[in-house]
């Protein structure tokens, strides 16, 4: 059960692996856009171009999905929410709190990432991690929290596929979303942990480890949905088309995320 596992803190995380994200323009009235923590590096590249290109800017807020989709229904003023798993989407526009049901806008995948110096080897058969684990010789590992980030759910199918979810649970750390835990994973206080493939290719991530891709068929998609909320103004509405177009979808591409065609 997880409730039941131990949740240890990392006592240090280097200062300058820094994936808080701020606002991209200081407009008070910019539209705030609710976007998964796996997008943390690739929408904060598109907003920059969407503002140099069109003179508009949004602001950005990064989180985990369930946690932006429960604010949402409390009356949170965001206008784009950008999800990482589109039964989120779903659920809002079923309850009537999107203008449609919005657009597949890319499919993610997992990354089992290593701090350098870790004894660990990030194989994607996660072999080693098993072994390692059998020998007691993995201290820590982190995922993002499975109760409210789909990129935490998609790791604990992962690891149960693997056979060895119910023996990480005395070692495990949950992040509130896959940004702590990319934080938790390469704090050097962790063996590793299995985090967003984009976030693993960004520079800032790259330079403090090493990675190898989680196969997809070991979790259900990373299906990612985006929506406008009601109330959205005409901004929000330039930024959602921005999404599609082809500055966009390169920046999207170079951060690993799978493109859909049209859906």
């Amino acid at each position: 059960m997880l409730a039941s596992c131990i949740r240890r803190s990392v006592v240090a995380v280097a200062a300058a692996f820094a994936l808080a994200a701020g606002p991209v323009a200081a407009q008070d009235d910019a539209p705030v856009v609710a976007a998964a923590s796996d997008l943390q590096f690739a929408v904060a590249e598109i907003a920059e171009a969407f503002e140099a290109e069109t003179g508009m800017a949004v602001r950005l807020s990064f989180g985990s999905t369930g946690n932006f989709a429960r604010q949402i229904r409390e009356g949170a003023p965001f206008q784009i929410f950008m999800a990482a798993d589109e039964r989120f989407i779903a659920d809002l526009h079923a309850d009537r709190l999107t203008r449609d049901a919005g657009d597949l806008y890319a499919l993610g995948r997992l990354a089992l990432v290593v701090p350098h110096g870790s004894t660990l080897t990030p194989d994607p058969e996660m072999n080693d991690l098993a072994g390692m684990l059998a020998a007691d010789q993995i201290s820590r590992f982190a995922i993002a929290n499975p109760d409210h980030a789909p990129y935490g759910m998609r790791a604990k199918e992962s690891l149960i596929a693997k056979g060895i979810w119910d023996d990480l649970q005395p070692v495990l750390v949950l992040g509130e979303n896959v940004s702590q835990a990319a934080q938790f994973a390469l704090s050097g206080n962790a063996e590793g942990g299995i985090i967003a493939y984009s976030l693993a290719l960004a520079p800032k991530v790259a330079s403090r480890g090493t990675y190898a891709l989680v196969p997809e068929d070991w979790h259900e998609p990373l299906r990612q949905r985006m929506a406008l909320l009601n109330g959205a103004g005409e901004v929000a509405e330039a930024f959602y088309a921005y999404m599609t177009e082809p500055a966009a979808r390169a920046i999207m591409e170079r951060y690993g995320f799978v493109l859909p065609k049209d859906e």
